[in-house]
């Protein structure tokens, strides 16, 4: 009890303890809550898909044919068909031969590092890796060794020195990263993957649905689909449900599905979150303005924030508005918050101390006259802090 006390305590002196803000609900782009609503700059609904009534009625319908819960785990009775067509679809939209559901992105990446890895072998990624990812070569036991961010020539002076020294060897980037915004060189990791022989997964969650020609990812907008061994991603950001996906060859599927204890003891997703997913993927494939326009208007917003001398990061729908200061980043979030914009800081221990940000996650209903708004305030408000 003493370390708890101790740890928040120190946290809310620092102005760093979390907090839960419960919203009243979302719709289109805003979030309510009972003292007024305000533009939602924090949601990862990209391309607003969360309220589509094709979506919404497709997880209706499954409640009301097959009822609201699996009841059981995938390998017991809550295996149902509806799991194997989301699966089947997925492998397609991707790419690749097989498909396996889990229950979240972390569940994802925890279960598939920590069991295809162990010790005697070794995992190279990225330093700003996800947690998840990181908690997964943790559990895994094996050696790891993180390559400074998107810099190829880290990970190859790592791979050199490393690799041979042990048995198997898995590098691990994400594709957009989710605090910075930027995009990995996915093709030149996929050549150091192949000289130093290497398996390689990469995780799309911040990707899928909104790059490459179909939606499907970074991977198939870079054209390295089948060099990739391990795809995953998530459907609880731009396709606007639950869950998460992995996309494999079917040997891999088959040999998860016997060894990971995330997927094997966890109960399956209801059909209704299954559904969605399904009619999520329709959506992407029917509606590409969607993606189009969102980054279309983020690139517009970037722009015009670097016009003005602030410093911005990434190439994708997250716009990190990089401000260093702690204190000066909630204080501008806080008096954002009373123009009516939801923006929350980012900072340490997100984040270095030297690297508070706004992080603007923008979506398809982020038009470029609110965009343009935004930045008037930005620019009025930080002249004052």
């Amino acid at each position: 009890m003493e370390r708890i006390e101790d740890l928040l305590r120190r946290r809310r002196e620092k102005g760093l303890l979390r907090v839960l803000r419960p919203a009243e609900f979302r719709k289109e782009g805003l979030i309510y809550f009972k003292e007024g609503k305000y533009l939602d700059l924090s949601s990862n609904d990209y391309l607003g898909l969360s309220g589509h009534p094709k979506i919404k009625e497709a997880s209706q319908r499954a409640i009301r044919e097959l009822g609201t819960g699996s009841s059981g785990s995938r390998l017991l009775s809550g295996d149902l068909d509806i799991h194997h067509l989301l699966e089947e679809r997925i492998a397609r939209f991707k790419g690749k031969e097989g498909a396996l559901v889990f229950n979240s992105g972390y569940q994802a990446n925890i279960g598939l590092i920590s069991s295809l890895c162990g010790r005697g072998d070794v995992v190279f990624c990225d330093r700003l890796s996800h947690a998840s990812i990181l908690d997964g070569i943790i559990l895994s036991r094996a050696r790891f060794f993180r390559f400074r961010h998107n810099d190829l020539d880290s990970l190859e002076y790592l791979l050199k020195k490393e690799r041979y020294k042990f048995r198997n060897s898995l590098i691990i980037t994400e594709t957009v990263f989710s605090m910075d915004g930027d995009i990995a060189p996915l093709k030149e990791i996929v050549e150091l993957k192949e000289r130093y022989s290497c398996l390689i997964m990469v995780d799309e969650a911040h990707a899928t649905g909104i790059f490459g020609k179909t939606g499907a990812g970074i991977a198939e907008e870079k054209d390295v689909t089948d060099h990739i061994d391990l795809i995953m991603g998530t459907f609880s950001k731009a396709l606007g449900s639950f869950g998460a996906y992995l996309a494999c060859s079917n040997r891999m599927k088959e040999y998860f599905v016997n060894t990971t204890r995330s997927f094997i003891y966890s109960t399956a997703l209801p059909p209704a979150v299954i559904a969605a997913n399904i009619a999520s993927l329709d959506v992407v494939r029917d509606e590409p303005f969607r993606r189009k326009t969102l980054l279309e208007n983020a690139a517009y917003f970037r722009k015009k924030l670097h016009g003005h001398g602030f410093k911005v990061r990434g190439s994708s729908q997250i716009v990190p508005f990089i401000i260093g200061d702690t204190q000066r980043t909630v204080c501008l979030s806080d008096r954002l918050k009373r123009k009516g914009y939801w923006a929350l800081p980012i900072r340490p221990p997100t984040v270095g101390a030297a690297d508070s940000r706004l992080r603007f996650s923008l979506t398809y209903y982020h038009t470029k006259g609110l965009l343009e708004r935004l930045v008037n305030d930005i620019c009025k408000i930080y002249s004052t802090l």
